[in-house]
């Protein structure tokens, strides 16, 4: 019998998150092992009148094509891919992996081969978001792999998953809208404000933000959600920051990031582990280098670090900025072909200014 948490949470993505209607042309990526909920999600979408396609990635084939494809093959866009990414009208991505560091040994030059190869699609997928065009949503579904990153048994993953989703609730729609209002309150606050700044431990940064609007997240692109982001204006980024979690990416985990910025640009980076890593990244292309987001997390249900960035970036009191391309929606002109999230915990010691009025101390909002 399917765990009813599973049909619930098929049911917020379909109806609430994505809202698919009839004749909408659906896609399905995940892992084999999330089989439970794709079956749901395939089951909604038939009975809301649409027409899904479901593309199952078998665990160790991206391992295998960093391995052994040539440079051809990794610049290779697959014109299936492409076409589901600018015409389909709904995208729903399950995180399900069975391996976590499958990526970890690979040459991150051959990473960012693929990246910039994809970049053209990514900025596709962001720009038909932006207008409403595709319908996306990022989930999760428990496994033993990430439940092992999170230092957790896969039962008790399994309820942390859940219950962040509100997949444990009679009625999660009503919830998701209260948090839908909370956060619209922030924004419609933080309105024509010009500055923000962030002052920490090891930190202290000024973002320019004249122009920019705050997004609300609400549930609609991530399963759970709970942030507002904006995009800071491209030349005013300047300071030093401290990430306080481990940045994650590409079956890497970063620790203990450290990045000084210029007028907009990273001029200096460092790690305590995988410091190589972050400097490769950092020179993928022109706009790595720049902050493509920046971001409040707001989900107060979410408490804990679990080393995956759906999760760890929506943990209420704290603040997380992403290295390379912006969202359209959010004024960003910063163009890359990766998009990096890092968690800065302000819960302890942090304090945020917008436009020299306190708007956050540890981790609490006071507007």
């Amino acid at each position: 019998m399917t765990d009813p948490r599973i049909v619930n949470l098929a049911r917020i993505i379909s109806d609430y998150s994505v809202r698919i209607k009839p004749d909408d042309q659906v896609v399905i990526l995940a892992e084999p092992i999330a089989a439970p909920l794709v079956r749901e999600l395939y089951r909604l979408a038939l009975r809301r009148g649409a027409h899904p396609l479901v593309l199952i990635q078998m665990p160790g084939l991206d391992a295998i094509s960093y391995q052994e494809s040539n440079e051809s093959q990794l610049q290779y866009v697959s014109p299936v891919l492409k076409q589901i990414v600018e015409t389909f009208d709904v995208r729903i991505r399950i995180e399900s992996e069975s391996n976590t560091r499958e990526l970890s040994a690979v040459d991150p030059a051959r990473q960012r081969t693929r990246s910039k190869a994809y970049a053209p699609l990514m900025r596709t997928m962001m720009e038909r978001g932006a207008t409403g065009d595709l319908r996306w949503n990022v989930c999760l579904f428990p496994t033993d792999a990430y439940a092992q990153e999170a230092d957790m048994s896969l039962a008790d993953f399994e309820d942390f998953v859940y219950g962040a989703c509100l997949a444990d609730q009679p009625d999660p729609v009503a919830s998701w809208t209260k948090l839908k209002e909370r956060q619209q309150a922030l924004i419609d606050w933080l309105a024509g404000k010009r500055e923000v700044r962030i002052v920490g431990p090891d930190t202290d940064l000024t973002l320019g933000i004249a122009g920019r609007p705050f997004i609300n997240c609400w549930g609609d692109n991530n399963m759970p959600d709970g942030e507002i982001f904006t995009s800071p204006e491209e030349t005013k980024v300047n300071g030093r920051v401290r990430f306080s979690y481990p940045a994650i990416t590409h079956g890497r985990e970063v620790e203990d990031v450290r990045l000084w910025f210029e007028d907009g640009r990273v001029v200096q980076a460092t790690a305590a582990k995988n410091e190589a890593f972050l400097a490769a990244t950092l020179d993928t292309d022109a706009g790595a280098r720049g902050l493509g987001e920046f971001a409040f997390g707001t989900n107060t249900g979410i408490q804990r670090f679990i080393k995956n960035t759906l999760f760890d970036e929506k943990i209420g009191g704290t603040v997380h900025m992403a290295l390379g391309a912006g969202y359209p929606e959010s004024g960003s002109q910063n163009d890359s072909a990766i998009h990096w999230d890092m968690v800065c915990d302000l819960r302890t010691g942090g304090e945020v200014f917008v436009d020299g009025v306190l708007f956050a101390k540890d981790g609490e909002i006071l507007i």
